[in-house]
């Protein structure tokens, strides 16, 4: 499992990249997270809620009420600031990973 500690200012870049492939729900989004990690990392549910909030707060995603299998959910999807936003992290992991593999012995 991976700490929470170290993927922590990563988490928005996981939730974008979800929403980006299609609107979603929270639950469905830990899913997803969940399962493209192959189990290596489960994101709370209090981390995920709040980073949804954040999210949308800053105009990174939007929500809308929606049903699934008969349940009322709340969708997000992502905007046009969100996209760049989720370029902008993409761009920051590339170099933080350049660094970082500088100080890894393999």
């Amino acid at each position: 499992m991976i700490s929470s500690d170290i993927i922590r200012g990563y988490t928005d870049t996981m939730i974008l990249f979800i929403v980006s492939r299609g609107d979603s729900y929270g639950y469905e989004i830990s899913k997803q997270i969940k399962d493209i990690s192959e189990d290596s990392y489960v994101m709370k549910e209090t981390t995920l809620y709040s980073a949804l909030t954040r999210l949308e707060k800053n105009g990174f995603i939007t929500s809308y009420a929606g049903i699934h299998d008969g349940r009322k959910r709340t969708y997000y999807k992502i905007t046009e600031q969100g996209t760049a936003y989720y370029k902008e992290k993409c761009a920051e992991w590339e170099l933080t990973k350049k660094v970082i593999d500088k100080f890894i012995e393999t």
